[in-house]
């Protein structure tokens, strides 16, 4: 089955326009407004970054295989591990097509009708072949040559050039024997991203890490190819206990002598980072794992933040697979591991049914919570409401057959589905009823709700998410007081949007030296946007991450100072090494473009950004980029029709609508930027630099009384920049009316006495 890894989210371009405004009596800045060319840097930049770096010690690959020793080396001494893992999920997680498992699929021929399109499995001459739509818009036979996943989907994978294997979109379940689209009624087309032939369904970057054992993608940027090669197909004994080929060798030289010094037993909570690596939603930064090493020295993690990835609660939404949401367990904070519950060989569950709960809940030695199986499900035996599972690790299905647990262990909870949305057990199997007949219920099995620190969190989440300045109390007591590390990183990552508040800063600086690897990487993203600031122990705080034992904190650290950061020191490495590893889809090309552009190479930037919208037509963020970066350049009129592009692939954003209108009034259609304007405030009616803009544009129209509105409700958002009661000023002047006019430039100098423009307007009101 495809695996998305995530790409960290690239730093916002917003900054560049910051400052645009229309012109109004002296001023005049557009959407590239604050744009500042480091030209005292490119050279330095141009000569550190065209080299390509390789992290210390990596070994050629050639020299990394030879370590290897594969699966079936480990059979004669290891046979019942290995009879339980041979034919397990992560034994078949890739493979190549075997009539014995494949030929139901193909034979006879099978029509498959999904969304507008046909298509067709069959055999032809022994091949395996896929007749679907393809990159030109028309039906072809494509062969298949191998199969990743084998229940409930089984995914085909199609040699499509320059080393590409692609991920088709059509699988077979084979309980239920059919061909199905994972992409359900979607009907995605060629040329779009998430098309099978697109990058968003590359084997090489997408799937191969976690469906093989000890993956080097290999892409060259400069080809846009790939030499992709592994130790061994699908997830075998290597990927966990690291390479074997000295150990096998030992042995043959030592046979059944104990004492081999080649091995290094993998550790508990080093084989939980083994699991993490492909059980989670996440960026990777160096593409070289290997059992033994921390997750973090080579990963970034998708934790809960502002998109809905998770739901508020932490329970997962989109497809983020288990180790995020187990992280911010109880289960994981009192000390269970993967190998606790699964055989780690078969990776079923250890003991079936409840009886795997009862083995820490019905324990009287052991600390967890004790549960009575008679009385605490109050559902019948054997009905699905009697298993553990069903109400503290509830089903979403994904890929359309795959239904996965949630690792959260979540208590249900209605209240949060009526505050929310967020399902909750109860309602997820009686889909009739409402969620306070749910709600009535539990309390009157169990009594009043005990869970409200999980709804408290939620609710901080929640206003986090709608930018409420309401969550930031709630986020700095989750920072001080929660006692679940997962969950205070997530609250220090939300804090980011208020960083700048004296209370939020140091909240943030207390939690940067931290010993909790994960708490320390959002709190250094959490002070990014103060990077440029000048503030001395920010600055001071984030060079010390440039230094941090753990690379995920490091290339952090770089990252919030990239823009005058050495690259050739080792954090500049690493984070070029991240960049660069990344250079295969449209989110690193965005990265890339945004890394180049802040350090005064503007002509790259323009070249990433390009290649991303290239990548990826329906975008709006990258053609949002692309338009910032051409403004920037000079050329406005590219940049008002990439941000048109935004604004259609995107209509309720009112960020690109401000930008739009910025770059309107830049190529001198001023109506048109003031519609623009209009729209933005109707879409987010708290923009107060919008309304500015808008009050700026109906002023340049002489429309002096909409101006005038439109200044004032700027001015009610946002009380302290002085530029808003300046322009208000000057209008006022203009219309004669004095004493508003002094009263308003008098409060921009009070905001800013450095302002010279409005202390020379109110001295000459004055006379």
């Amino acid at each position: 089955m495809s695996k998305q890894s995530d790409q960290r989210k690239a730093p916002p371009v917003a900054k560049y326009a910051l400052a645009g405004v229309f012109i109004v009596v002296v001023f005049v800045l557009g959407i590239a407004g604050v744009y500042r060319t480091a030209k005292r840097d490119k050279a330095r930049a141009e000569q550190s970054e065209s080299r390509a770096p390789t992290p210390a010690g990596r070994q050629d690959d050639a020299t990394l295989f030879a370590t290897y020793g594969t699966s079936p080396t480990c059979k004669s001494c290891h046979e019942e591990a290995y009879q339980n893992w041979e034919r397990s999920h992560h034994a078949l997680a890739e493979r190549k097509v075997e009539a014995a498992l494949d030929k139901p699929a193909f034979d006879p021929p099978h029509r498959i009708s999904h969304g507008s399109q046909s298509s067709q499995a069959r055999l032809v001459d022994g091949k395996f072949e896929l007749v679907t739509r393809g990159p030109a818009g028309t039906n072809q036979p494509f062969e298949v040559t191998r199969v990743i996943g084998v229940d409930p989907v089984r995914q085909f994978l199609i040699p499509f050039g320059d080393g590409r294997l692609q991920a088709g979109e059509l699988c077979f379940d084979p309980n239920h024997p059919g061909w199905f689209d994972v992409y359900g009624e979607e009907d995605r087309q060629p040329g779009e991203w998430g098309h099978w032939t697109g990058r968003g369904m590359n084997w090489n970057n997408m799937c191969a890490t976690c469906h093989s054992t000890r993956l080097r993608k290999n892409f060259d940027e400069h080809t846009d190819t790939y030499s992709t090669k592994m130790a061994e197909m699908g997830v075998g004994c290597e990927a966990c206990h690291g390479p074997m080929a000295d150990h096998n060798a030992w042995q043959a030289k030592h046979p059944n002598k104990t004492g081999d010094p080649t091995v290094r037993k993998i550790k508990r909570e080093e084989m939980f980072s083994a699991c993490a690596q492909c059980h989670s939603r996440r960026a990777e930064l160096t593409g070289d794992f290997r059992p033994g090493e921390k997750f973090f020295d080579h990963h970034q993690l998708t934790i809960p933040d502002e998109t809905d990835l998770f739901y508020p609660d932490g329970q997962i939404h989109d497809e983020d697979y288990e180790f995020t949401a187990f992280l911010g367990s109880k289960m994981h904070a009192a000390g269970v591991r993967c190998g606790d519950c699964h055989e780690p060989h078969t990776s079923k569950p250890r003991v079936p049914g409840n009886l795997l709960c009862m083995v820490c809940h019905g324990a009287l030695t052991n600390t967890a919570p004790k549960i009575d199986l008679a009385t605490h499900s109050r559902h019948k035996v054997g009905e699905r409401g009697d298993f553990c599972t069903e109400c503290h690790m509830p089903q979403t299905v994904y890929m359309q057959r795959h239904a996965r647990r949630d690792h959260g262990f979540t208590v249900p909870d209605p209240r949060l589905t009526s505050e929310f949305g967020i399902p909750n057990a109860c309602n997820r199997c009686h889909t009739e009823r409402s969620a306070d007949w749910s709600l009535d219920a539990i309390v009157k099995w169990y009594g009043p709700r005990t869970n409200d620190a999980v709804l408290l969190r939620a609710r901080a989440i929640s206003k986090a998410r709608a930018g409420d300045r309401a969550a930031v109390e709630p986020l700095l007591k989750m920072v001080h007081s929660e006692t679940n590390s997962f969950w205070r990183a997530v609250a220090a990552n939300l804090l980011k949007h208020w960083s700048a508040e004296p209370a939020v800063t140091a909240a943030l600086l207390s939690c940067v030296s931290e010993t909790n690897d994960l708490v320390r990487v959002m709190a250094v993203r959490g002070l990014e946007p103060l990077a440029q600031s000048g503030n001395p122990s920010v600055l001071a705080a984030l060079k010390a991450r440039l230094n941090d034992p753990v690379r995920a904190v490091r290339v952090e650290a770089a990252w919030a100072l990239h823009q005058s950061m050495d690259t050739n020191s080792p954090a500049g490495a690493d984070l070029l090494a991240y960049l660069r590893h990344n250079l295969d889809q449209p989110a690193g090309a965005l990265q890339m473009g945004v890394f180049l552009m802040d350090r005064g190479d503007l002509a790259a930037a323009l070249d990433y950004f390009r290649r991303a919208v290239k990548w990826d037509t329906n975008s709006a963020p990258l053609y949002h980029a692309l338009a910032v970066a051409l403004s920037a350049d000079g050329k406005s009129g590219e940049a008002v029709d990439a941000l048109q592009t935004a604004c259609r692939l995107a209509p309720r954003e009112a960020e690109y609508r401000f930008k739009l209108g910025l770059a309107l009034n830049e190529v001198g259609r001023l109506a048109d930027a003031g519609v623009a304007l209009k729209v933005a405030v109707e879409l987010d009616p708290q923009y107060s630099r919008a309304w500015y803009n808008l009050g700026l544009a109906y002023s340049a129209q002489g429309k002096d009384e909409l101006a005038l509105e439109a200044l004032l409700r700027a001015e009610s958002l946002d009380a302290n920049t002085p530029e808003i009661p300046y322009a208000r000023a000057t209008i006022l002047a203009r219309l004669g009316r004095m004493d508003e006019a002094r009263r308003a430039a008098q409060r921009a100098v009070e905001l800013n006495a450095n302002f010279q423009e409005a202390r020379q307007l109110l001295e000459s009101l004055k006379r």
